[in-house]
């Protein structure tokens, strides 16, 4: 088996990171992907968006999202096949490094109340729930 390869995600990888995103994310309570968003996220800041892949199959995804102040991760996801290799691992230590060479002092990541699997995936990571914050969103159009 070949070793795998981290890589900024390109517009080539649009609809299989879509598709992916469908198997491997958390995708209660959110609104719907599009390959217009993923796109426009691409051309906005072509390194943020990083997948694994093996054999030329996308294993794994994050988005970090870097506004010049503030680093937060975004759609950190392995298949369900490819989990406990490492490849959630292997995502978050680049995309903390990369945010440590652009400033960054801290880190956010967004997990839903109810994803044992993502709240024990953070927390594996280093990362602690903030409980004196709350999340407070309005949709657009």
């Amino acid at each position: 088996m070949s070793e795998p390869v981290l890589r900024p995600a390109t517009g080539a990888d649009v609809d299989r990171l879509l598709a992916f995103w469908l198997e491997a994310g958390e995708n209660d309570a959110r609104p719907s992907d599009s390959a217009d968003a993923v796109r426009r996220q691409l051309e906005r800041d072509p390194d943020a968006l990083v997948v694994v892949e093996l054999d030329g199959r996308i294993l794994g995804s994050v988005i970090a999202g870097w506004d010049g102040w503030r680093a937060h991760l975004y759609r950190l996801a392995v298949h369900p096949d490819a989990r406990r290799r490492g490849l959630g691992r292997l995502l978050l230590d680049h995309v903390e490094r990369r945010f440590a060479a652009l400033g960054a002092a801290r880190i956010d990541a967004m997990v839903l109340e109810g994803n044992d699997l993502g709240q024990s995936v953070w927390r594996a990571a280093g990362y602690a729930p903030q409980d004196d914050w709350r999340r407070w969103v309005k949709a657009l159009g």
